[in-house]
């Protein structure tokens, strides 16, 4: 692991190195999949305090994966913004399914 990336370009191998389970994966594409969901209802309905459980969604499901079937330590605690972008590029390649 490298400890200075200097674009995402770099970054971008090690985060699916830390994603190499399909449940790890699949998780952050439910969780990625239900933050898109709630922020809409939300901003739709005018519920905003709903907004304030989107970390909740999305790092909960993220987590577990990270802990329970990938037993590593999420790229997020040391690399937040590029995990942050990481985490949306995963989870369109997944869904146009080139992951």
């Amino acid at each position: 692991m490298q400890d200075n990336y200097q674009s995402f370009k770099e970054f971008y191998p090690f985060y699916l190195s830390q994603h190499r389970n399909k449940t790890c994966r699949n998780l952050h594409f439910i969780g990625s999949s239900l933050i898109l969901i709630m922020l809409s209802y939300a901003v739709f309905n005018a519920q905003y305090l709903l907004l304030l459980t989107l970390p909740v969604i999305g790092y909960g499901f993220a987590w577990i994966g990270h802990f329970v079937f990938e037993k590593n330590k999420p790229a997020t605690f040391t690399y937040p913004l590029w995990s942050f972008i990481g985490d949306w590029k995963m989870f369109w390649q997944m869904l146009i399914g080139k992951l």
